[in-house]
């Protein structure tokens, strides 16, 4: 069963990351990046797999822009911890090619979840 992570969660973790509390621009937007993993539509999960759960969540967080500053930054930490909750972890390796993913996503040079799935699913153990 998939663990997910709460806004508290999400906020927490920012803080930690940017080492003060996250600015919220759009409360609304960060409660929809914060549940987009858990959607589902006609009794099938709109996300599938951990991978593009975990894709879901980091497209959101990084691209939406709900806090006022640091959501790449977020996005970074919030994706890694949701793997942590579920058994994986991004491999120490990889932090590099998570950040540029990362910017990647909020620039718009990968769009789909997909891709940004598969993207994750090389990075990850």
């Amino acid at each position: 069963m998939t663990e997910y992570l709460t806004l508290d969660d999400v906020l927490a973790a920012a803080e930690a990351h940017l080492g003060r509390p996250a600015e919220i621009g759009d409360y609304g937007l960060l409660e929809s990046a914060v549940a987009r993993p858990q959607a589902s539509a006609f009794g099938e999960d709109a996300y599938p797999t951990l991978h593009e759960k975990a894709a879901a969540l980091l497209q959101s967080l990084a691209a939406n822009h709900a806090l006022i500053d640091g959501n790449k930054r977020t996005a970074f930490v919030a994706t890694a911890l949701f793997y942590e909750l579920n058994g994986h972890r991004v491999r120490a390796s990889a932090e590099d090619e998570l950040f540029d993913l990362m910017i990647a996503v909020a620039t718009r040079a990968v769009e789909t979840v997909g891709d940004i799935a598969r993207r994750l699913a090389e990075l990850t153990d």
